[in-house]
């Protein structure tokens, strides 16, 4: 599980250099050249999406999710993993259930195309199926598994 996390990360990390690329060279056609690109911000809005859904994944391997858990850290060990449980599945849950209705979303668009560059929705209704999917089974991982996934000083 640690390398899905660690490949969502350096992939994110790649898609935000090209980001930060294409970015740049829009802004140097637009106002040096004076030609603007018409494509960029088709790119930048696909890439923008993929970041984002693999960002989750690698936020919540490393919890870094904002939370709000004074109360529950407050309860002893037994009924605060009772919590933890309850908030794990029922954030799986929708999580997986949100991974499905994106697969249908880009199934249904697979025909449907972006106007510049006519490119396939499906591909951007793919970040949601999984970063919704991947992200759900690293919460469940992270519940069930023997051995704790990420060390303490990385919790804040």
């Amino acid at each position: 599980m640690k390398l899905i996390a660690t490949l969502a990360s350096a992939i994110g990390g790649v898609l935000i250099a090209i980001l930060v690329g294409v970015t740049s060279l829009a802004v140097f056609m637009r106002y040096v050249m004076s030609t603007p690109f018409q494509w960029t911000e088709e790119i930048s809005g696909f890439l923008m999406i993929w970041i984002i859904m693999l960002g989750a994944i690698s936020c919540e391997w490393r919890r870094q999710h904002l939370t709000i858990d004074f109360a529950v850290g407050a309860l002893p060990a037994g009924p605060r993993r009772v919590i933890e449980i309850i908030v794990g599945l029922a954030s799986a849950g929708v999580l997986v259930w949100m991974a499905w209705l994106a697969w249908q979303l880009a199934q249904s668009a697979a025909f449907k195309r972006t106007q510049i560059l006519r490119i396939s929705w499906f591909w951007l209704d793919l970040a949601v199926v999984v970063g919704a999917g991947v992200t759900a089974l690293v919460v469940l991982w992270r519940l069930f598994a023997t051995a704790e996934p990420v060390e303490e000083e990385t919790r804040h």
